[in-house]
């Protein structure tokens, strides 16, 4: 295919996978980096790169279409307290673009998943489609059963089944992509703060039990928009707020450099 594919990167080495999957596929990179928070790896993977502020939708739209880009990947992330830091608007003033975005499209709901769906169907009407990154990097998904060398226990299967009955609830509100638990005790519920955040909570308050951590997407989320992702620092943290267990969604959470997750999870000795 002739046409290039667009990359619009957050933060951390996601884009960077991206990236290596779609020129191993043969795909010419034009990327739109936000804020220009992108991993320095990067920029040798593109053909096109240009940094961009993070309300600034016109501009990727206008670049992207300008290079030939009809189709895009958005990954990386962009810190969730960002989008509702009450000094954005001075540090990233908004195109006309982005503010018809949030004073129409979301003018009576701006929950997190509102907004990136509001923002996928600004660009398909402006020429520029959001696909599922995930094909370009399926040896970095989640796969069934135990990945590790140590398989959950009882216990933890248990823990497990509580865990997923809650994640059900709390995502019709829109509220979590993770739950930690200790038997049948709900330690945390991740909101704004992030994964990493609500570990290091969990383990202030486990109370000295083993515990744990569930992520999945929510029941109807769009997978172009918002894939749960967990990387080495993930194993660090659970290791060291006293976590044994790890479960995640088979093909819908992202396992950034999968390997080396499933071998600081064994050193760890925590089952995923």
């Amino acid at each position: 295919m002739d046409e290039p594919i667009g990359l619009i990167a957050g933060g951390g080495r996601l884009p960077v996978l991206v990236a290596e999957g779609m020129r191993a596929q043969g795909r010419r990179v034009v990327c739109v980096s936000l804020a220009g928070n992108h991993d320095p790896a990067l920029e040798p993977l593109c053909d096109r790169l240009r940094k961009v502020g993070i309300m600034r939708v016109g501009s990727w739209v206008r670049y992207l279409r300008r290079q030939g880009a009809s189709q895009a990947v958005m990954v990386g992330y962009v810190r969730k307290s960002a989008m509702y830091d009450p000094c954005r608007w001075l540090r990233n003033i908004p195109d006309i673009r982005a503010i018809r975005i949030w004073f129409s499209r979301l003018r009576h709901d701006k929950r997190t998943n509102a907004m990136l769906v509001a923002l996928a169907a600004d660009l398909d009407e402006a020429g520029v489609r959001l696909i599922d990154g995930s094909q370009f990097f399926p040896q970095h998904m989640a796969s069934p059963g135990p990945m590790t060398e140590r398989s959950p226990d009882d216990a933890q299967l248990q823990e497990i089944r509580h865990a997923w009955h809650y994640h059900q609830v709390y995502s019709e509100l829109d509220i979590s992509q993770a739950i930690a638990i200790s038997g049948q005790r709900i330690l945390a519920v991740e909101a704004i703060e992030g994964t990493d955040a609500l570990i290091r909570r969990a383990g202030t308050l486990r109370e000295g039990r083993s515990w744990t951590l569930l992520k999945a997407p929510k029941p109807n989320q769009d997978l172009r928009l918002d894939l749960p992702v967990i990387g080495t620092a993930t194993i660090e943290n659970l290791k060291e707020a006293g976590a044994t267990c790890l479960a995640i969604e088979a093909g819908k959470v992202i396992m950034v450099d999968k390997p080396l997750i499933i071998q600081a999870a064994n050193e760890a000795g925590i089952a995923i």
